[in-house]
């Protein structure tokens, strides 16, 4: 079992950058991969970019790779998303994800969900 919590959601103009946060509790954290996922509205939840479980390996989404990094500190349970040069287009909520294992594009791999954090790009 893991609980995450998202965090460092909020109003930025296009251009600026933000930088989410997601603190994990209960399983080792280490034994995770993780993921970044985003749902705008009237869309489907989709892959932003995910992470090994040692952080060696990280995979993004065409839409923002080159804009957006992964990272993890597993010494604090928590894996980040920063994200540079933002669009209108990456509004949306963004929830942190977990699953055992390799990391994975795929939404259902996951096993254990944050509540999500809302991003808003102005224009």
């Amino acid at each position: 079992q893991v609980q995450l919590v998202e965090s460092g959601g909020g109003l930025v103009q296009a251009g600026g950058s933000l930088t989410l946060s997601c603190a994990a509790s209960g399983r080792t954290f280490s034994n995770c991969a993780m993921g970044w996922f985003r749902q705008a509205p009237g869309k489907e939840r989709e892959f932003v970019a995910a992470i090994s479980r040692s952080g060696s390996n990280t995979y993004y989404a065409n839409s923002v790779n080159g804009r957006f990094t992964i990272s993890r500190d597993n010494a604090k349970n928590t894996v980040y998303l920063q994200m540079n040069s933002l669009k209108p287009e990456d509004t949306a909520v963004y929830y942190c994800a977990a699953k055992g294992s390799s990391a994975s594009s795929y939404a259902y791999d996951y096993d254990y969900w944050g509540q999500g954090t809302q991003v808003t790009v102005s224009s």
